[in-house]
């Protein structure tokens, strides 16, 4: 993914999630994931596809049980 490419999906995400401290991670290798932060938490992985042609970005986000907060009833 080019720097330009980064740079735009990063504002992209800024402004629709209306937070400025999301953060899009140049990898230091061309084939090394690429990063998104908030703040200077790691929350996922940005992946580019090009499938005919048509470019599309996809953010994987994992979330670890132990991170969630205590049940709640329902």
């Amino acid at each position: 993914m080019t720097l330009n490419e980064i740079t735009r999906v990063q504002e992209y995400l800024r402004l629709t999630f209306s937070n400025n401290r999301i953060k899009i991670l140049q990898p230091k290798k061309p084939d090394a994931p690429i990063e998104v932060y908030l703040g200077d938490e790691f929350i996922g992985v940005l992946y580019r596809d090009d499938e005919e042609g048509e470019i599309s970005y996809t953010l994987n986000i994992s979330i670890l049980e132990e991170d969630l907060p205590a049940a709640v009833s329902i």
